[in-house]
């Protein structure tokens, strides 16, 4: 007895939540115990907290005292280092020559108070064995590019006027988290590269409009290559400066939570840049400093390093990195990119992920799982009311479990699965075989114990060489027939899958739901930055919103239905909470209902056969239409007379369950949403 009882103790949480996983009990509990042991160790047995660990930023980089400034950086394997900069002509100077810090890696460097000033640019002369280079410091809070030269440098940045925020504290809505994927430097109509401010001024606006509660930031770290979409990041500390100052994006977040939108980041921790110069590629003489050696350096596919998480420096560094962007910046959270590549030795590439043995097979890296176990506690510890989400693609259990039972601690992953269903579908299968049950268990698919972020697509599917599902729809009728009275035969079918689509997988939802930029309303084009092989044209890396402004074109339909489709989500209380609960699917008929709380939802996928009076098993009394994706408001026919109030009629087989048979007419293609008064 005594030995089950033991057994029985030891099983974690996560498993109990899912019985499949008994046979890897004891990998899952050796995952946690070696999260708990680093948490140890680097807490010094818990004489201090995560948090206060992570505090690199408060120590390294370029930082005014009431002396001057001190300048430190970690480069164990330098011989020299000195500061050249506008201060000094660019030249070594003994006066800014740092001294290594006796039995560390570490370089110190005091001056005068008149020996540097705000607006100067400045760099690294680093000297090592065999070599020397300038480099951009790797804790750097401030880096711009030349427009002439192109050349990126460091800039030392006091101005006399800190920001002052306006919202102090804040806590985000998250019931449900509705994100607005965006993009500051493309978020603007015209051809060029937008800021934070006319973000501040033209965009956010919209996004309140429109009924989201958080945005999802793209690019913020400092990245070389403006067409990398931020994911190459050289400067990990200092938000690009292409779009701004710091303040500049520090107003951005403040209005932000004026107006109750919550502001994640799209934070890069799964690789860097390979750039020597503006980047960590070699910052004084050793090439793995930051990352790992051998075959695991290099990122096969992405043409990057991959940061070594068994090393404390490294953790160090990123978890300061965490705790910085949340203290210094007041951002509610991160999606941290590319989870899969971290948690694979093979980055997922090639991999089936068949069964459970997949993910516990030892070809796991478990320097990259404990560390991102540990910035979800670090975080959280931060900020209670933090916000983090895994892009993580391979189906890994426990991602978005609690710590404590087991998992890594995320609050959400994304359902990365259900933009794969829809392009499958729309690219494959035509109209008649689309099946409900096969929609309504994909937009379902997801683990009982983790909180999920749905989405039809993001920026992944907005890019060049892929498609958005407006464009897989409609393609380029959308150039020739989506002005109001010329649409044809293609429009229209477009239209009204694009809503349905979009409301089925809003209305499934346990956790958020997510939609990048411009593709509420349809955008019609793709995103290319500038690049040799367009020309270094803008064209493509901006939104248009004067199309979904134009009363006379198609594309309004789309952002108006969207708006009013998150409105109703909101209006149901605990909508998160809210079980979703079948009520009926018929793939003959191509029919799917379901219900959440006092509102019902109910599909009609068949594009040719409308049904009048077709019957529901519903909870007795009356009921509105709140939403019709037919309505002519959205684009649709308006077949359909949403004023009626819709009675159930009795049926005695069911009087003990308190249910009648509701009927309705449900034209071909459309789906309507209903609410028991």
């Amino acid at each position: 007895m005594a030995k089950k009882k033991t057994t029985a103790q030891n099983i974690m949480g996560l498993v109990k939540n899912d019985p499949y996983l008994e046979p890897y009990n004891d990998a899952i509990r050796g995952r946690h115990e070696h999260a708990l042991w680093k948490i140890k160790q680097l807490t010094d047995d818990g004489k201090q907290t995560l948090a206060e660990f992570a505090s690199g930023h408060e120590y390294y980089g370029l930082h005014r005292t009431g002396n001057g400034w001190t300048f430190r950086e970690w480069a164990p394997s330098a011989t020299n280092i000195y500061l050249v900069g506008d201060f000094n002509n660019w030249s070594i100077d003994e006066q800014y020559k740092l001294h290594r810090i006796e039995g560390s890696g570490n370089w110190e460097l005091n001056l005068e108070p008149q020996m540097m000033h705000h607006g100067d640019l400045y760099k690294m002369r680093v000297f090592w064995n065999g070599g020397e280079g300038e480099r951009i410091p790797a804790w750097a809070q401030r880096v711009v590019q030349d427009e002439n030269t192109k050349i990126f440098s460091a800039q030392v940045w006091n101005p006399e006027k800190t920001y002052r925020w306006r919202r102090k504290t804040f806590r985000p809505s998250v019931t449900p988290l509705l994100i607005y994927e965006c993009h500051i430097g493309m978020g603007q109509d015209f051809e060029g590269v937008g800021t934070y401010t006319e973000f501040r001024e033209k965009i956010l606006p919209r996004i309140v409009a429109d009924g989201y509660n958080a945005i999802q930031i793209m690019a913020i770290q400092e990245h070389p290559y403006y067409g990398s979409f931020g994911y190459h990041v050289s400067s990990f500390f200092a938000p690009s400066s292409r779009f701004g100052t710091p303040e500049e994006l520090k107003a951005l977040i403040d209005e932000a939570h004026r107006n109750g939108v919550a502001v994640i980041m799209d934070i890069v921790h799964s690789h860097a840049v390979k750039n020597e110069v503006e980047g960590l590629g070699n910052l004084a003489g050793d090439p793995n400093q930051y990352f790992y050696p051998g075959d695991r350096r290099e990122h096969p596919a992405w043409d990057s390093l991959c940061f070594d998480y068994g090393r404390d420096e490294v953790l160090h560094f990123l978890l300061s990195n965490c705790k910085y962007w949340l203290e210094e910046f007041h951002f509610d959270g991160f999606r941290f990119d590319g989870v899969t590549s971290m948690l694979y030795y093979s980055h997922g590439l090639g991999e089936a992920f068949g069964g459970y043995g997949d993910y516990f097979n030892g070809h796991q890296d478990d320097n990259a799982i404990c560390y991102l176990t540990l910035a979800n506690e670090l975080i959280h510890q931060v900020n209670k009311h933090a916000i983090t989400i895994a892009e993580e693609v391979s189906g890994m259990p426990g991602l978005a479990a609690k710590f404590k039972d087991g998992g890594y601690g995320f609050d959400y992953r994304m359902a990365m699965n259900i933009p794969d269903f829809w392009i499958k579908t729309i690219k494959e299968l035509p109209d008649e075989a689309w099946r409900p049950s096969s929609i309504f268990w994909e937009v379902r698919n997801r683990r009982a114990d983790e909180k999920t972020i749905s989405y039809c697509e993001s920026h992944d599917q907005a890019l060049v060489g892929d498609k958005t599902i407006i464009f897989r729809l409609i393609d380029a009728d959308m150039y020739w027939h989506f002005k109001k009275g010329d649409e044809n035969e293609t429009v229209h079918r477009g239209i009204a899958l694009h809503k349905m689509i979009r409301l089925v997988t809003a209305a499934a939802i346990n956790g958020g739901y997510l939609n990048f930029m411009g593709n509420e309303f349809g955008h019609p084009e793709w995103i290319d930055f500038p690049r040799d092989g367009n020309g270094w044209s803008y064209k493509y890396a901006r939104r248009q919103w004067n199309l979904v402004d134009n009363p006379e074109l198609c594309y309004h339909y789309l952002g108006d239905f969207d708006r009013e489709m998150l409105a109703v989500i909101k209006s149901e209380k605990n909508f998160n909470r809210t079980p979703v609960q079948e009520i009926w699917h018929n793939d003959v008929d191509q029919v799917l209902a379901f219900s959440r709380g006092e509102l019902i939802f109910v599909f009609n996928f068949s594009p040719v056969r409308s049904f009048t009076d077709y019957g529901f098993l519903v909870p007795e009394g009356s009921y509105n239409v709140v939403l019709n994706t037919d309505s002519t408001r959205f684009g649709g026919n308006g077949f359909a007379d949403d004023s009626v109030e819709h009675f159930t009629n009795p049926d005695p087989l069911f009087q003990p369950q308190q249910k009648g048979w509701l009927k309705i007419y449900i034209p071909a293609r459309s789906a309507v949403v209903l609410r028991k008064k």
